[in-house]
């Protein structure tokens, strides 16, 4: 057994996932240090503050551009799915990991084509507010 077969997993698994909200935690950190710097000054300053400062805004994104982002991902997962599958199916047994591919080639084509219908019913449902959407963006311009 090789150092280096259990060490990858772990780091993998185990340091990726902390070090990657360590370094969120920080950058929200950082933000909230600096709008506070910002306040402090203007109360120095004697100016008026915006409540809204330390609101987070959520980005509002339109109903067609969240179909799109699952149209988006329907290709591409099913295209993975059946990239895996070719090379199941002509590869052979050169590389050693040949029992994998079927089960990751399955996987990605079900997210794919969950993917997919949901798009295709979430455009049939909503179709009367996307063009509801539509006309108020025209109207706005």
């Amino acid at each position: 057994m090789d150092l280096g077969s259990i060490l990858v997993p772990i780091c993998i698994c185990v340091v990726l996932p902390v070090l990657i909200v360590f370094l969120i935690g920080r950058v929200r950190q950082n933000e909230m240090n600096r709008k506070t710097e910002i306040v402090l000054k203007a109360i120095e300053n004697g100016q008026s503050i915006d409540p809204d400062l330390f609101k987070s805004s959520p980005k509002k994104t339109s109903i067609k551009k969240d179909l799109l982002e699952k149209l988006n991902g329907a290709c591409v997962t099913s295209l993975m799915g059946t990239a895996f599958l070719l090379l199941y199916l002509f590869m052979g047994d050169s590389y050693g990991f040949n029992y994998f591919l079927p089960y990751a080639a399955g996987a990605m084509l079900a997210v794919g084509i969950g993917l997919f219908i949901s798009y295709f019913a979430g455009k049939k449902m909503l179709a009367k507010e996307i063009e509801a959407e539509e006309k108020g963006l025209l109207e706005n311009k």
